[in-house]
């Protein structure tokens, strides 16, 4: 697929759209840095304003003969291992440009998110080209997820898999399993680096490498390319007198970054640590901070749904019309869907894991959480084979919604955020019923009582939102601008 990816030049002070460029936004947090001990992952996926997704689940197979993974993409190719364990994902409507299957959790407890895209410059590019028919954002969930035990060996087959094959494009890859979170960056055709984040700590992306000093002598906390060392020595990329800052040596600090992508971290940073002020589009923000109190699921959720409220920069807030438009906000038109892959403390993975799963715009949205262990998924989320409006289809439900309350957003978006809410805190008690019921069931009797569950609360969510687009489209009968107050003594 060809993705609108657009970049923004700051042209008399507001944002003007020029060339291609990307769009996501990602957020990584440890264990021992959230209420309940959750590892969490999360992203926007940002193509176009109208690009449908469906939300499957591929059931565990087991081949006779050798397979072979090639891309409708880009031609990548590649070997694959006979036996795929069952996993969740988010494919396009078409595979006409390739599957884009994004993110979901396989029945041994992994998550995985891919991609965060990103940006290398030319001084490395011109040492290790990008591979035109090299893995890509199009493939990775594919050939990887249902093939990885842990999120550390999701980063050893990656980084196998681009040393290999190179790749395509320069990205940011989240794994996570009950222990760890890893962030992965592509950083040239071949070189690559993870981090595993520390357990007390998180970290949010915005199209910018962010992974900053690698230490070699911590291969628990860090990985690499085995020849990455030698390969910026020989070209004499390292700008830094010392150290081997991964952002600085492969990454860009450009016009770009400073108002389509760092304002995005400086405004998750604020969000988790209020008490410390930063600038608003400096390249010093960190790759990793510890938040000033634990997170929660929710606070990867609101983040990922964030557009700078409270400040001056928010698209509907009352700041300045040049303010308002200034900044690329994390959540906006062009989200194909949102999620947060949990996991949780519990035995069973299949429980562990929830697939919370925002369709559209996640501002306009509601995350549906679906467990790790389902079987199906309700056929509103699988119907979506066009790129035209489909009433059937979960994603233009929720897209539709957004649509009416764009028109009249004053008007209209209190009554969309009351359904939110109520969303959010029925979903939530869905979770701890099912949490408690589940614990004491296993195998089939636990996969189809999850799956029961999670249908049930995305027919709600759907419900839901279908009546508030009924409610929202009598309303705006009355909001025309024919409208003319006659006289009633006429």
């Amino acid at each position: 697929m060809i993705e609108y990816r657009y970049q923004y030049e700051f042209i008399g002070g507001i944002i003007v759209q020029s060339e291609p460029f990307s769009a996501c936004t990602s957020i990584l947090i440890g264990k021992n840095a959230t209420v309940d001990g959750s590892v969490i992952i999360g992203r926007n996926e940002d193509s176009r304003p109208a690009w449908p997704k469906n939300f499957v689940v591929h059931p565990a197979v087991t081949h006779d003969d050798s397979q072979v993974f090639t891309s409708q993409d880009n031609a990548f190719s590649m070997p694959l291992p006979t036996q795929a364990a069952k996993y969740t994902a988010t494919p396009e409507w078409t595979t006409k440009y390739g599957l884009f299957e994004e993110d979901g959790i396989n029945e041994y407890g992994v998550a995985m998110s891919a991609t965060e895209s990103t940006y290398a410059n030319v001084r490395v590019l011109a040492a290790d080209p990008l591979v035109k028919d090299g893995i890509g954002e199009e493939a990775m969930i594919t050939v990887t997820l249902p093939y990885i035990k842990s999120a550390r060996e999701g980063v050893k087959r990656l980084g196998t898999i681009v040393a290999t094959y190179g790749t395509d494009e320069s990205n940011g890859i989240l794994f996570a399993d009950q222990n760890e979170a890893w962030y992965f960056e592509t950083g040239s055709g071949h070189y690559w680096v993870a981090q595993r984040i520390p357990d007390d700590s998180y970290a949010v992306i915005a199209n910018q490498m962010a992974i900053q000093e690698i230490d070699f002598a911590d291969p628990d906390n860090f990985m690499w390319h085995p020849g990455i060392q030698k390969f910026v020595s020989n070209y004499a990329l390292n700008p830094v007198r010392q150290g081997f800052n991964f952002r600085k040596i492969f990454g860009t600090a450009n016009q770009m970054d400073t108002y389509y992508n760092l304002p995005r971290v400086w405004y998750g940073q604020k969000m988790f640590n209020p008490e410390i002020s930063q600038a608003v589009n400096s390249y010093d923000l960190p790759f990793l901070r510890q938040a000033t109190n634990l997170l929660s699921v929710d606070d990867a959720k609101t983040f990922l749904s964030s557009h700078y409220q409270g400040t001056a920069y928010d698209p509907i807030g009352s700041g300045s019309p040049e303010d308002r438009k200034r900044f690329r906000p994390v959540s906006l038109a062009t989200t194909q869907e949102s999620h947060v892959l949990q996991l949780r403390q519990f035995a069973q993975p299949e429980l562990a894991g929830i697939h919370w799963l925002a369709m559209g715009v996640a501002a306009q949205s509601v995350y549906v959480p679906f467990y790790a262990g389902i079987l199906s998924t309700p056929a509103a989320y699988q119907t979506s084979d066009k790129v035209s409006y489909q009433p059937d289809s979960a994603y233009w439900v929720y897209k539709q919604a957004g649509v009416m309350v764009d028109s009249h957003y004053h008007e209209f978006g209190g009554l969309l955020s009351d359904v939110q809410k109520d969303l959010n805190q029925q979903f939530g008690q869905a979770v701890i019923e099912a949490d408690h019921v589940g614990q004491d069931l296993d195998g089939v009797e636990l996969a189809a009582y999850l799956t029961k569950v999670s249908t049930a609360q995305a027919e709600l969510g759907l419900k839901r939102y279908r009546d508030l687009t009924a409610d929202l489209i009598t309303k705006a009968t009355g909001l025309s601008p024919l409208r003319y107050k006659q006289d009633l003594n006429l």
